[in-house]
């Protein structure tokens, strides 16, 4: 059953009643790169994981093509993965477990994502001695392992060199010529211009944009999405 289109609507969410997501309107294809644009505190990475059920919403409803929540069907990476105290194999094989798929099959998909992201010949190294950009590459190949339709991406890059962001971006295109829907968070304007199709610009917990690419940094509509390109809008602390 298809994810989409996926519907936002008034999506909020209240933590001890502050607005982090208040009033959110969104609809998303189940086609290309969208990336989620707005200052610190503007609710980006909440609205991410409530997408993914990591967070539930105060208010509001979210439809999922006219069907039930899937979550085999979504995958996520965060801006730090999470790595098993184990091999690399074991670590990019993990998500073929809850599927069902036995031990072999498991380590010879795994094999054959490790020589896609070029991670093959640390297979049996400790995942938690890789770099960090071996480990967002690894954290990668495991959910692009498990097809999901839907691939949300947390500032996949905020910590890594040029060399490494590179590596990233490569296998971002890869996933995303191959079907699935990808939203990623990021602060990386030019990273933006090079992957984003359409970009959703996100403040102060509502949607103020969602253009194609080209046309919000050539016509911003918004004079929030103005200052923000302009590099002006101050940035919000929450305490």
């Amino acid at each position: 059953m298809s994810l989409f289109p996926l519907q936002l609507r008034d999506v909020t969410f209240r933590p001890n009643g502050r607005a982090v997501l208040d009033g959110v309107d969104l609809t998303l294809s189940g086609e290309g790169i969208t990336v989620v644009l707005g200052p610190n505190g503007a609710g980006k990475s909440v609205l991410l994981r409530t997408l993914c059920g990591l967070i539930p919403p105060t208010g509001g409803t979210l439809d999922w093509g006219g069907g039930a929540f899937d979550p085999l069907a979504v995958g996520m990476v965060f801006q730090h993965p999470v790595m098993l105290r184990s091999s690399v194999i074991d670590n990019i094989a993990l998500g073929l477990v809850p599927r069902g798929v036995g031990a072999r099959e498991r380590r010879l998909a795994g094999m054959a994502m490790l020589q896609q992201i070029g991670l093959a010949d640390r297979a049996n190294d400790n995942a938690r001695q890789l770099s960090g950009g071996e480990q967002q590459r690894l954290a990668l190949g495991r959910v692009w392992l498990t097809r999901p339709r839907l691939l949300l991406l947390d500032e996949p890059t905020s910590s890594l060199d040029p060399s490494a962001v590179e590596a990233v971006e490569r296998i971002v295109r890869q996933i995303r010529t191959e079907g699935t829907k990808i939203l990623m968070t990021t602060h990386n304007l030019g990273q933006a211009t090079r992957l984003a199709d359409d970009i959703v610009f996100l403040a102060d917990g509502r949607v103020r944009e969602h253009v194609p690419v080209r046309r919000f940094f050539s016509q911003p509509a918004s004079a929030e999405a103005r200052q923000f390109i302009q590099g002006e809008l101050p940035w919000h602390l929450a305490f």
